[in-house]
C-alpha cells in the first residue's frame, strides 16, 4: 500500500511513514523511536497491537493479518529486516546495493524497489527469484503489486519523463504489457483486489484513469480538477473495486463511483442535466480532442473535507462493521474514519477520529487550542449497507486472531484464489534465516 511519509524534523515526535495493510485491517505507524501496528476493525476504538523501539523506521509492511512484517530503517537504508513480530524473532534479513524505496507483499511474492531496480523473492522461504536491472528512475519507489497472489502482477514506471506503466506478471516472471497511462511523469499507482483494474494518476494530479489488467485498456477517467496541479500521494479501490479515492496535498480526498453508464439512455429519467449531456456527447465529435476528452471525464461521486492542508496522507476504503468506511491517515499522526453513502454520495461525515502517537495530555492540550468545527449531525445508514453484489472483503478475515497475527499452528485460510494453504506460523514456511543476501547472493548477516 501508499505510504505517508513524515516530516517532523530532528527530535521531533510525528512519524516517518504511516501504510496500511493489503485489505486496510491495519495500520502501521514508523517512528523516530519505534513502530507500531494498529487494529482498524472497529470504528470507535483503536487497537494497538505491537510496538516496538528500532529507530527512524521509514518503511513498515505486514503481510495482510499476519505476524510477518518487514521493517527498512534510515540508520540501514540499505537492509531489509524481515521479521515475526508476535514472537519477536528476525526471520531473515537482506542487503541490496542502493537505499530501500519501497516494499510491496502479498501471499506469494515480497518485492523491494530500488531507484533503478527491483528485486522480487518468493515469500514462502524468501527466495531471490528475479532482477530487474536498469529499470528508468523512479526517485520515490513508486510500485504496485496486485493483493491477489494468484493474479500476482506488479506495476512500475516504464519512464522518468511520461506516465508509462509496466505491468510484471511476478508469479511467471515476465513482462505483461506497457500502458501509456499519462503525458507527464507518474505519481500514484494502484491495484483493485483481484488484480483485473489498474488505477494511476499524474504529477499534474487533475485527471485519474483505470485500466483493464491485463489488457491495459482504458475503461474510465476521472477529473479531480481543473484549477490546479495537485500531488496525489494516494489511490486506492473498495474492496469490490466499484470505488475509487485519490488523496492529495490539498484539503479535499475524492471518491469515484466505477459504474458503466448506458449509452442508450432510455432507463435515465429525462432531466435538464440528461438533455446537457446529450447535447455534450453530440458536440464532443466536433471539437478538438482535449476539450471532448474533458467532456467524457466524469467528476468525483463524493468528497470529504480534511482538517488539514498541505500533508501528506494514505486513504484506504473499507467495510467496518458492515458499512463502507473511507480510511485517512495523515503524516502528522491522526487517523479519520468517515461514512460514505455508496446511494447518493454527496460530502461524506466524519464519525471518529483517533491519534496515533504521543500522549494523552499532550493532544488533549493540543486540541483544546484547534478552533472544533460544529459537530455533524450523523446520517441513517439503513439504507447503505446494500452494497452491490460483487461482495467487499469482510473487515475481518477468518482464522486470524485479533491480538496480532495467526494463532500458533493455524493455518491462515486462501484469500484470492490460491493453489493451496500458506502457513505463516509454520517454520517449515518461514525459517529463521540467519544470514542475509544481496541481489547477487553475495554478504553476510548477523544472528538476530
Amino acid at each position: 500500500m501508499e505510504t505517508a511519509e513524515g516530516a517532523g524534523g530532528p527530535g521531533g515526535p510525528g512519524p516517518c511513514c504511516v501504510s496500511f495493510n493489503q485489505d486496510s485491517t491495519s495500520l502501521a505507524v514508523g517512528t523516530k523511536t519505534g513502530y507500531k501496528l494498529f487494529s482498524v476493525t472497529s470504528v470507535d476504538k483503536l487497537d494497538c497491537i505491537h510496538e516496538t523501539e528500532t529507530p527512524d523506521v521509514y518503511i513498515v509492511e505486514r503481510l495482510f493479518s499476519s505476524s510477518l512484517v518487514v521493517v527498512v530503517s534510515q540508520s540501514m537504508p540499505r537492509r531489509m529486516n524481515v521479521y515475526h513480530f508476535k514472537k519477536g524473532t528476525e526471520i531473515c534479513n537482506y542487503s541490496y546495493s542502493n537505499n530501500i524505496l519501497a516494499v510491496r507483499l502479498n501471499r506469494q511474492r515480497l518485492v523491494v524497489c530500488l531507484e533503478e531496480s527491483i528485486y522480487i523473492h518468493n515469500i514462502k522461504d524468501m527466495k531471490l527469484l528475479k532482477t530487474l536491472l536498469n529499470t528508468p528512475s523512479n526517485p520515490s519507489g513508486l510500485c504496485a503489486l496486485s493483493i491477489n497472489h494468484s493474479n500476482s502482477f506488479l506495476a512500475y514506471p516504464g519512464s522518468d519523463t511520461i506516465g508509462e506503466i509496466i505491468v510484471y506478471d511476478a508469479n511467471n516472471l515476465s513482462t505483461v504489457t506497457m500502458i501509456p497511462a499519462h503525458d507527464s511523469p507518474l505519481a500514484a499507482i494502484t491495484f483493485s483486489a483481484s488484480g483485473t483494474r489498474l488505477a494511476s494518476a499524474s504529477e499534474r494530479g487533475t485527471v485519474i484513469r483505470v485500466f483493464s489488467i491485463p489488457e491495459g485498456l482504458r475503461l474510465f477517467e476521472f477529473r479531480r480538477g481543473m484549477k490546479r496541479y495537485v500531488n496525489i500521494s494516494s489511490l486506492s479501490f473498495s474492496p469490490d473495486a466499484q470505488f475509487l479515492c485519490a488523496s492529495s496535498n490539498t484539503e479535499t480526498v475524492h471518491i469515484f463511483k466505477l459504474e458503466q453508464h448506458s449509452p442508450s439512455g432510455e432507463e435515465e429519467a429525462p432531466s435538464w442535466s440528461t438533455y446537457v449531456g446529450k447535447m455534450f456527447t453530440a458536440a464532443s465529435s466536433y471539437l478538438p480532442a482535449q476539450v471532448s476528452g474533458m467532456m467524457s471525464q466524469d467528476r468525483a461521486f463524493a468528497t470529504v473535507r480534511l482538517q488539514m492542508i498541505g500533508q501528506k496522507n494514505v486513504c484506504a476504503l473499507a467495510t467496518i462493521q458492515k458499512l463502507p468506511r473511507l480510511l485517512v491517515a495523515s503524516s502528522d499522526g491522526q487517523l479519520f474514519i468517515y461514512n460514505i453513502d455508496p446511494q447518493d454520495g454527496g460530502e461524506c461525515t466524519l464519525v471518529q477520529k483517533h491519534r496515533l502517537f504521543g500522549s494523552d495530555k499532550e493532544w488533549e492540550e493540543t486540541e483544546k487550542s484547534e478552533l472544533m468545527e460544529p459537530p455533524q449531525a450523523c446520517q441513517s445508514y439503513a439504507a447503505t449497507v446494500a452494497i452491490p453484489t460483487s461482495g467487499p472483503v469482510t473487515a475481518t478475515l477468518t482464522g486470524y486472531s485479533e491480538d496480532g497475527g495467526a494463532k500458533k499452528g493455524e493455518v491462515i485460510p486462501e484469500h484470492e484464489f490460491a493453489a493451496g494453504p500458506v502457513c505463516l506460523d509454520d517454520e517449515t514456511e518461514f525459517p529463521p534465516i540467519n544470514w542475509c543476501r544481496d541481489g547477487s547472493g553475495r554478504g553476510k548477516g548477523r544472528r538476530p
